[in-house]
């Protein structure tokens, strides 16, 4: 039995400053479908996220779908898609009656029946867990501590685990020596995460699921949401398979690849194999001073790659901001076509500016300020209009509070 472990689509990304992504995973989806028949590839496990949002846009929607049809062209028997927390269950649920009969397994969400996370394919069984949100494993507790809080949330994900390993269904499929694929999208203690949203856990305690807390049943647990390719607790069958298109230029230099599993039996772990996704386009960060960053972008090669690469450019320098983008655009024209810096340039000071006025200003008590002043100091880095209405709905709090008691807030007796 042979089984491709991919995760972490995200189709539909918007790129910091909106630039679209779906070029890039039309390209990978071509690979993919390359890559399926070539290696003869009998399941395809999606370990969640496959869209970026719960309200992924029309084209998004159809990249994914159309991708499901082309796949019945190709060897690939069966396909089980689990959603991820950036997937809505709702979304990804609504077509899965129509795609059972195409072979397509969908858990969007969990089920009322925990059974329905038990699918039989050919010689293999998998325990399809999608991301458990916080329905899905606890109920607020009144009075618990944070660290009883962590211990119930970690001992209810491993329950959900467990509980499957123990399912009649799954037994029963062992006994023919079926081995046991298991989904997960959540953040393995000890996983490596990148800035951004893969930070933002989700339900508190998930950093604290560790490798032990998977039951010995599962031959293999093919994992999402980490978007860097890793091993959990140094158990070779307990995986990452990353994200196949970079999606921050903190993952610019990670390996983008997916995972092929050759199952042999149950109770043995499968044969696993990577494969490098050939990336697109490349996300190049030029940090340092004017006259590296300079250098660095005009000798930059995009030649590897059939799209514009995304350049992350930071100027540590002295020099006025003007001469900084002067010089940084003047080289970045010179690139025109090949490489773009879609949040512009960014300047960061060496030498830290000091405001000799602000610091030879006498130093002003709180008790110095009027309740006026300390308020208006407050809103002064907000919108104007946003500033003007907190301080109108301010000043009728104030007045309100000062006719209920004369005394406070600066009223008279």
């Amino acid at each position: 039995m042979r089984v491709l472990h991919t995760a972490d689509w995200h189709l539909g990304q918007h790129f910091l400053t909106g630039q679209e992504r779906l070029t890039e995973q039309q390209l990978f989806l071509d690979w993919l479908l390359t890559a399926v028949q070539t290696y003869g590839v009998d399941a395809l496990v999606i370990a969640g996220d496959v869209f970026d949002t719960t309200s992924p846009s029309h084209a998004a929607q159809e990249l994914y779908y159309t991708f499901l049809v082309r796949m019945q062209a190709t060897s690939c028997r069966d396909i089980v898609v689990v959603g991820g927390n950036h997937d809505s269950p709702s979304l990804l649920n609504a077509s899965r009656q129509l795609l059972r009969q195409l072979r397509i397994h969908v858990v969007g969400g969990v089920p009322t029946d925990p059974g329905e996370q038990i699918i039989s394919l050919p010689g293999l069984a998998v325990a399809a867990v999608p991301f458990l949100r916080d329905r899905d494993i606890r109920l607020a507790v009144a009075g618990e501590t944070p660290d009883e809080r962590q211990l119930r949330i970690r001992e209810s994900i491993a329950g959900h685990y467990a509980a499957l390993a123990d399912h009649d269904a799954l037994r029963r499929l062992r006994e023919q020596d079926r081995p046991v694929l298991a989904t997960g999208h959540l953040y393995a203690a000890g996983g490596e995460a990148r800035e951004g949203a893969e930070r933002d856990v989700h339900i508190g305690g998930l950093g604290l699921v560790g490798a032990e807390h998977f039951p010995a049943a599962f031959d293999y647990v093919a994992l999402g949401h980490l978007h860097r390719p890793q091993v959990v607790g140094g158990r070779a069958h307990i995986r990452y398979s990353g994200s196949p298109v970079p999606l921050s230029f903190t993952e610019a230099d990670d390996r983008q690849q997916v995972l092929l599993l050759d199952f042999a039996g149950a109770g043995t772990p499968p044969v696993i194999t990577p494969l490098p996704v050939p990336v697109s386009r490349r996300l190049q960060r030029f940090h340092g001073s004017l006259e590296e960053v300079e250098r660095e972008i005009i000798a930059y090669d995009n030649s590897a790659f059939p799209l514009v690469a995304w350049a992350d450019v930071l100027v540590q320098s002295d020099e006025t901001p003007g001469e900084v983008q002067t010089r940084v655009k003047a080289a970045l024209n010179l690139q025109k076509g090949q490489l773009l810096a879609p949040r512009g340039v960014r300047h960061q000071r060496v030498t830290e500016v000091v405001d000799l006025a602000a610091a030879m200003a006498p130093l002003q008590m709180l008790s110095d300020l009027t309740v006026e002043e300390v308020f208006a100091r407050r809103v002064a880095g907000l919108p104007p209009e946003r500033a003007a209405a907190l301080t109108s709905t301010f000043g009728e709090l104030r007045q309100l509070l000062s006719e209920a008691d004369p005394a406070a807030w600066g009223g008279q007796e």
